[in-house]
């Protein structure tokens, strides 16, 4: 079965503010990945390519990387995840830029019964909360998505009752 997963946000930053978003990725000065919540992106070495890493159960390896614009993974695990992801900055206007994270990726095996119950409710999520950082991280007004009962309940049951509540991100003022 094939997957087309997109999350995007509409950030009033150019790109010059808007591309730490993606060369800080997997560093302690990641202003993008929710890890106050969420399972830490890691990385074996700093981003570029050939890094290798993952978050929680997913892994996989840098296979392209444009500073300020784009780094492009391809899933290396679980099993049944064939494809990549990736995190782009599309600049719009002057004063505009467009973040945007795509999965494209042919899935098989358990991973048929996963995705959909599970890894994809999750990924989905976390992608949100993901965009609401960044919205933040630029100054912007975070659009936060409330998780769904489903993804509480998941995120119960994986914690053993000690998952972290969701998070509004603060502002920063730039």
């Amino acid at each position: 079965m094939d997957v087309l997963n997109i999350h995007q946000r509409d950030l009033q930053a150019d790109a010059a503010q808007a591309a730490p978003l993606i060369d800080a990725l997997a560093s302690e000065h990641d202003r993008l990945w929710p890890r106050a919540v969420w399972p830490a992106l890691h990385l074996d070495r700093p981003l570029g390519v050939g890094a290798d890493g993952g978050h929680g159960p997913i892994s996989y390896v840098v296979e392209q990387y444009l500073p300020g614009q784009l780094v492009k993974f391809r899933f290396t695990g679980p099993r049944g995840f064939d494809g990549h992801h990736w995190l782009e900055l599309v600049p719009t206007s002057e004063h505009r830029t467009l973040i945007r994270h795509t999965i494209s990726m042919r899935i098989a095996g358990v991973a048929l019964l996963t995705w959909p119950l599970v890894v994809g409710p999750l990924h989905d999520a976390l992608l949100e909360d993901a965009m609401a950082l960044a919205q933040a991280s630029v100054g912007n007004t975070p659009s936060v998505r409330p998780w769904s009962c489903w993804v509480k309940l998941l995120r119960w049951a994986m914690s053993g009752g000690r998952a972290r509540a969701q998070r509004t991100p603060a502002v920063v003022l730039t």
